[in-house]
């Protein structure tokens, strides 16, 4: 594996800040939890972690609506303990990347109040997508586009003299503005931002809405304005994956080489990147743009061998086509949890579910490139789909009403010890609930249990990681697909190493029986393949 180019098998942690460990005991987690979290994810052995955002913020959107990107919310702490942060990872060998958001700001940015306070076609408009209503009085907006989090997109503003004015866009909340990347001056602050926090010391930025940030140039109506937020996924043609907005990612990656040329440390760029094809995914990851972008094609397959095979195979025609490498995810802080999504696990580890969700997790760490894991999912966790409503801070909820598809049940707080709320989250005296309810069966799957047991979930991803360090065959390169019987999907890579998993829940003969096992998510006899589990072995091929 080529160490230089580290990114291009990296496995990373995703670590959804007020969700993972707090240290002042206000309920929410901070980046001092955080930093103490640090040999807790060295032990597991990725090799860098992705901070979602923690920037000042009326947390409408928990902290994807910025009103600052240059600091840090007094909720998760300040740029010293950020600082600290950044040096505790790299003594561990840690790479941290920040959660970067230039799709949309939230509005109560200053420039957002600006634009507020200025009149139609001032300069603080164009920065964002300010335009007329439609009707006599202009009392209808400008387009038909729906925000992907429900209702309009549009909001009516109140103009400084008190009458009914423009309209302005907004493709998530009304609290998060979406910026005109067409005015200049918005690529020019964004450039100052990067280069604030690469002079901090990170190591990259994951991109939030990475094919966002362009707009059709006439805001035309759309013939499916509800697309977005009937599918919650960024599929309208004319407000996502414009041709422009590769231009953006040419600059940015030239912004991180310069850094790299500096004193060598390459900087990586992820992006949040939903289109239509692997085809159109692959033009985000050409060798001047982003190095990497999710792969969300694995995640949103049914459990079904054919359906995996189909979506690995495109990805690796397609996006290790154009010489970048494959960033596999199965689980992020917008999706149910494997766990649940699987079949529904019984809550204390076992069931249909939690078994697909171990071999899923073997599967994505044997497939070629790199791969995100999102924090609890290397305990196993189950989504919480039994919040109460007025516990829900989701904004889907909020503006929709319905419960579908909403996103508090994967960010619940995580377990580490003991047998009872806070579960070692959150710790001192006088310490406040944490934000969201844990359940109380979360007891099973506390971190300090987990490493307790060998057959965990967590020993299950440790021990995936250290063969993905140990072995040649494993990270960066190409897969060969074997011949199996029905069910069962498996692939060789490099000199004999061997992925199975069978899909089925009945025994199935292994497709290379009699071989010694490197890895399992289960009990494997001798030449055979028990249904919903997967395993690695060598094999003379």
């Amino acid at each position: 594996m080529n160490r230089h180019h580290w990114w291009r098998d990296a496995v990373i942690y995703q670590v959804y800040v007020r969700s993972f460990l707090d240290s002042t005991g206000d309920g929410v987690g901070d980046l001092a939890g955080v930093r103490a979290g640090l040999p807790y994810l060295r032990k597991l052995g990725v090799d860098g972690i992705w901070l979602s955002p923690f920037y000042p913020s009326p947390q409408h959107d928990h902290g994807y609506d910025v009103a600052d990107y240059r600091g840090v919310d007094p909720l998760f702490g300040d740029l010293d303990e950020f600082d600290a942060l950044v040096a505790a990872a790299r003594r561990l060998g840690i790479r941290v990347l920040l959660d970067i958001v230039p799709n949309h700001c939230s509005s109560e940015h200053p420039w957002f109040r600006e634009a507020l306070a200025s009149p139609p076609g001032s300069p603080a408009r164009a920065r964002f997508h300010f335009a007329d209503g439609r009707g006599p009085d202009g009392n209808e907006p400008p387009n038909n586009w729906h925000a992907m989090f429900g209702g309009p997109a549009w909001t009516r503003v109140t103009e400084p003299d008190g009458r009914p004015g423009q309209w302005y866009l907004h493709m998530f909340t009304p609290e998060q503005p979406d910026w005109n990347w067409r005015t200049p001056e918005v690529a020019a602050e964004f450039d100052r931002i990067l280069r604030f926090w690469l002079d901090r010391g990170v190591d990259g930025f994951r991109i939030d809405v990475a094919a966002g940030l362009y707009k059709h140039p006439e805001l035309p109506d759309s013939p499916d304005p509800e697309a977005d937020a009937r599918t919650r996924d960024s599929v309208n043609p004319l407000a996502w994956n414009q041709p422009e907005v590769h231009d953006v990612w040419r600059h940015w990656r030239a912004v991180c080489e310069e850094y790299t040329a500096r004193d060598g440390r390459e900087r990586l760029l992820v992006g949040e990147v939903s289109v239509p094809s692997a085809r159109e995914h692959a033009r985000y990851v050409r060798p001047d743009e982003l190095h990497q972008a999710f792969f969300f094609d694995l995640l949103g397959a049914p459990w079904d061998p054919d359906a995996f095979r189909k979506v690995i195979a495109e990805a690796m025609q397609d996006i290790a086509g154009t010489g970048s490498t494959v960033t596999w995810v199965l689980n992020n802080h917008d999706q149910v949890r494997t766990v649940t999504r699987y079949g529904e696990p019984a809550t204390d580890g076992s069931g249909l579910g939690t078994a697909r969700a171990r071999a899923a997790a073997l599967l994505m760490l044997a497939l070629p490139g790199a791969a995100y894991i999102y924090q609890g999912e290397e305990l196993g966790l189950p989504e919480v789909v039994d919040l109460p409503d007025d516990v829900l801070t989701d904004p889907i909820f909020h503006r929709t009403g319905s419960r579908a598809r909403v996103r508090d049940g994967c960010r619940v707080p995580l377990p580490w010890s003991g047998q009872a709320s806070p579960f070692g989250f959150t710790s001192g005296e006088g310490s406040a609930k944490p934000w969201l309810p844990q359940p109380e069966y979360f007891a099973e799957y506390a971190t300090d249990r987990a490493l307790a047991d060998t057959r965990s979930f967590w020993h299950l991803y440790r021990d995936g990681l250290q063969l993905r360090s140990e072995l040649p065959q494993l990270g960066e390169g190409t897969l060969r697909w074997l011949d199996t019987p029905p069910g069962v999907l498996a692939f060789v890579r490099g000199d004999g190493l061997v992925c199975a998993v069978n899909f089925g829940t009945a025994p199935t003969p292994a497709p290379v029986p009699g071989a010694p096992l490197l890895a399992s998510d289960g009990p494997c006899p001798p030449g055979v393949l028990p249904g919903s589990t997967a395993a690695w072995w060598i094999a003379d091929l």
